[in-house]
């Protein structure tokens, strides 16, 4: 364990040094801090449309974060044949594999941090959503982190087998389908054909389930058990992904 955390610490310096990581955090708190001109032009909105263009200010941003870093936590290793020196001391892969994932897992809570930090401000600036308000963001936002979490583990997943722009379209491309999966089932069920219906509800049970992460859910009732259970989707899907990409970064051959 001591090195999966080395690796992760590792990991985490070499994020914070990535000039594409500061631009993202730049343009999310610009987004965040346009939405209180946005809110001026609304009648009695001007809460609501701050918290919601911020929220979703911190996920798109994040997902960005999570996919573009993500993709070349391997292939970065591999191209610049690090990966080779650290293999050849006692390190196994699948610590290399934990580590990275652990310290870009922590890159996208201090990026979090930063901007939720940068919403209330936003928020507090405003002053009409009282303290309640004000607590009501954190859970928001910790469902952020979990859907992050689990595009992470996909990317790199994907990183791990093929190239960084292929492990991005198809990473940016299950993420858009995962906010969609009720739909699918539902398609599923109305289908006449079966093959069609059995498809989807393959689909439905592989595809990362991102409306279990729906954060504006959260703005207007406060569900414990629904907040448990998606932490626990969570935790189960991206050890599958973790695992699986062990599972293949084990059977490469670096020779």
């Amino acid at each position: 364990m001591r090195r999966v955390l080395a690796i992760a610490g590792n990991t985490y310096r070499e994020n914070i040094r990535d000039k594409v990581l500061y631009n993202l955090i730049l343009f999310a708190l610009i987004m965040i801090l346009s939405s209180l001109a946005l809110g001026q032009l609304t009648l009695g909105n001007n809460d609501k449309v701050i918290l919601d263009l911020g929220l979703s200010s911190i996920s798109i941003f994040g997902v960005l974060i999570a996919i573009f870093i993500g993709i070349g936590l391997v292939y970065k290793e591999l191209e610049k044949r690090t990966a080779y020196a650290l293999l050849a001391k006692p390190v196994h892969r699948y610590e290399l594999i934990l580590g990275k994932y652990l310290g870009l897992l922590f890159t996208l809570l201090v990026n979090l941090v930063i901007m939720t930090v940068g919403l209330e401000l936003a928020l507090l600036y405003t002053g009409g959503i009282g303290l309640g308000g004000y607590l009501r963001v954190l859970p928001a936002v910790f469902l952020i982190f979990l859907s992050l979490a689990l595009v992470t583990a996909l990317a790199l997943l994907f990183s791990t087998f093929s190239t960084p722009a292929l492990a991005a379209l198809i990473t940016f491309f299950l993420w858009i389908i995962g906010h969609f999966g009720r739909d699918l089932s539902g398609f599923g069920e109305l289908t006449k054909s079966a093959p069609v219906k059995w498809l989807c509800r393959v689909l439905y049970y592989v595809i990362p389930n991102l409306s279990n992460f729906d954060s504006s859910t959260v703005l207007q009732t406060i569900n414990p058990s629904a907040i448990l259970g998606a932490t626990v989707y969570c935790v189960l899907y991206c050890a599958i992904i973790v695992s699986l990409s062990i599972s293949i970064f084990m059977r490469r051959d670096f020779k």
